[in-house]
């Protein structure tokens, strides 16, 4: 067992941080699953609906990787545990497949436009960097290790 030391508050505060935003995350996933095609059919225009059903099967599986490993690494950084570093890279490969599936093998950028689609997945990733970050920051400081 890692000796640890204490966190100051701030490292509280963005753990906490860290867990509401992955736990919004998992909320959207769960309601994507829960709901299925009516969820993502909702108000949508007929090329969303068609976008969405010709999503593969594993592609709401890597989502709930992406949003539940989030949450986990969160989780795991408010009990001080290590892994939340690798629980945090989970996440982010989950995050870099499932939006490159969708960048990569859809027309949604030639749809809808780079600056409409790419914004909120760039800062979703850029979250997720910042997590890895953060956790590998905190556990060379000794601030989590178990």
């Amino acid at each position: 067992m890692a000796q640890t030391t204490k966190p100051p508050v701030w490292f509280w505060i963005v753990a906490i941080l860290l867990v509401l935003w992955n736990a919004i995350g998992c909320y959207f996933c769960v309601e994507q699953f829960r709901l299925g095609a009516a969820s993502a059919m909702w108000e949508q225009t007929p090329y969303h609906q068609a976008l969405y059903r010709s999503l593969p099967g594993w592609y709401n599986y890597v989502y709930a990787v992406g949003t539940f490993g989030g949450l986990l690494g969160g989780l795991a950084l408010l009990l001080r545990e290590r892994r939340a570093v690798i629980l945090f890279w989970i996440s982010l490969i989950a995050v870099i497949v499932q939006f490159g599936y969708t960048f990569a093998m859809t027309d949604l950028i030639a749809h809808e436009g780079a600056a409409k689609v790419v914004p909120f997945p760039v800062f979703i990733a850029v979250v997720g960097l910042f997590a890895i970050w953060f956790s590998g920051m905190a556990a060379k400081k000794g601030w989590i290790g178990r």
